[in-house]
């Protein structure tokens, strides 16, 4: 006995040194097997099920030959056992999505009031030429809709190295001011990023800093605070013994300059999401088991992202502002599951954490539902010809905005022109408006009677009325600066022309 002791002890120690030490590993090895947990319960079964018949035969004829029926009973066993797995494993997945479901609450009433902002492929496609003499890769792009910026993370090329700058930039939807940021990195002090090598590897720090807890690479983004940029790295955890599913965990703040981490709670500060997009999109996904498991397993319950192409590269989990200024989303247009494209409903998730549980997820029912983003689209090119779509211009994002209305924009990836906002069916007598990418409107499609699209247009025209009056009675203190500036440009114009022809 006291020979195994010096034995195992020692290696009971070192392996306990090794799990210590290795942080990052163990974390990740942990995460894995627990999502096997069914896949081992399954095997587990079909084992127990081939072994008990040979047992109990064992035990009641010691000594005697075994009964040919035996055999057959242990590979019914085994048949029997691989169809209770599979039907487990089955069971295990719609378990999963009940939980994230848990936090859904469905409403009729409508959608929030939200601000229309770029197109997530607008800021995205502005971002590499406003980099300069940068020479690394784009990471990430991620709107934060607190200080309603892009943020795009580069990193520095090579294995051993971390990230290069992190770039903050202005994407005006109506305005012509473009004014961006820069915040580089402390290539010494700071050289860890996602999916680095060795030391170089910022999901390493983490897990010295909290064990158990990881992150999803496309939550993970960067803002400037000054001239130090801050990597936030939204985290996750795991729950439950068989059926395991994620939670928020908090987020950890890279430090740009001195290469600190923290692993906090406290997001008040930080200007971008908090709140897990990759859990929100699994809550989303996990509408599917709003009914039963007939429902689940049919795959004719719960709403799935509206994707026909119109949004493609961002058609999910777009994030918005409320109009209130209470805070931000992630909004998601639904269509019901099957072949039907029409939009029923509208998710909302918080982006900000609140816990360490689930962000309530409300599914707004719409009433009418809207048609799809891609006969919206449709709809689009037919009525406004005259501003869609010439060249390089094409029509972005079909976004909820609130209510019962969606916002498209208009222009190219570099310079957003105009804005189309619309209700309801594309086939209803309601309001399609084109307004300038700043709000102004144009004219509209249709305004109905009594409409505030009416009333506007009534209000531009009753305007452009009482302006040609003025301007026909020759009063000059009525006009506007503009106004006079034009018609002095006009009259110089005439005098020259006069001059000219004698």
């Amino acid at each position: 006995m006291g020979r195994v002791l010096r034995w195992v002890l020692p290696l009971v120690a070192v392996l306990a040194l090794f799990v210590w030490w290795a942080s990052y590993a163990t974390t990740i090895v942990v995460w894995e097997l627990r999502k096997l947990i069914p896949w081992v319960l399954a095997a587990a079964l079909i084992v127990v099920l081939y072994a008990v018949p040979q047992l109990v035969s064992a035990a009641r004829r010691r000594g005697e030959r075994q009964p040919g029926g035996v055999g057959a009973l242990a590979g019914l066993g085994v048949v029997a056992g691989l169809i209770l797995g599979i039907c487990g494993l089955f069971y295990d997945s719609y378990l999963r999505d009940r939980d994230y479901a848990s936090a859904m609450v469905v409403v009729d009433d409508p959608v929030p009031g939200l601000t229309a902002r770029a197109p997530y492929l607008v800021g995205s496609a502005q971002a590499a030429p406003n980099l300069g003499d940068v020479t690394g890769e784009i990471f990430d792009i991620t709107y934060l809709p607190d200080s309603d910026r892009f943020g795009t993370l580069v990193e520095r090329r090579g294995w051993l190295s971390g990230y290069e700058v992190g770039l903050v930039q202005e994407v005006p939807l109506g305005s012509n001011s473009r004014s961006s940021q820069r915040c580089a990195f402390d290539l010494d002090a700071a050289d860890a990023r996602v999916g680095g090598w060795f030391g170089h590897n910022l999901g390493r720090k983490i897990s010295a800093a909290e064990r158990w807890v990881r992150f999803d690479e496309r939550d993970v983004y960067v803002y400037c605070d000054g001239d130090t940029p801050m990597v936030v790295v939204p985290l996750k955890r795991q729950v439950g013994v068989v059926t395991v599913t994620e939670r928020p965990a908090g987020v950890a703040l890279y430090n740009g300059r001195t290469g600190d981490l923290t692993v906090t709670n406290d997001t008040a500060r930080i200007p971008g999401p908090t709140y897990p997009i990759s859990l929100a999109a699994r809550q989303r996904e996990g509408t599917a088991a709003v009914g039963g498991f007939a429902d689940w397993w049919a795959e004719r319950g719960g709403w799935d992202a509206s994707d026909d192409g119109t949004n493609e590269g961002n058609n999910s989990e777009f994030t918005l502002r409320f109009a209130d200024g209470t805070g931000s989303a992630y909004v998601t247009p639904l269509t019901p599951q099957g072949e039907a494209s029409s939009v029923v409903a509208v998710s909302t998730v918080a982006t900000r954490q609140t816990g360490l549980g689930l962000a309530p997820m409300t599914v707004h029912r719409l009433n009418p539902t809207w048609s799809s983003p891609e006969a919206v689209v449709a709809l689009i090119k037919a009525e406004y010809r005259d501003v869609c779509c010439w060249n390089e211009d094409r029509v972005f994002e079909v976004v909820p905005t609130g209510g019962t209305t969606w916002t498209a924009t208009v222009g190219s990836e570099q310079s957003i022109r105009y804005r189309i906002e619309g209700r309801g069916q594309v086939g209803g007598r309601e309001a399609t408006c084109l307004k300038t990418a700043e709000g102004a409107l144009i004219r509209c499609a249709y305004a109905a009677p009594g409409s505030p699209e009416e009333q506007e247009l009534k209000r531009i025209e009753e305007q452009k009325r009482q302006q040609e009056q003025q301007n026909q009675t020759g009063d000059l203190t009525t006009l506007t600066d503009q106004q006079l500036a034009e018609l002095n440009k006009r009259l110089a114009e005439e005098v020259n022309r006069r001059l000219t022809n004698g």
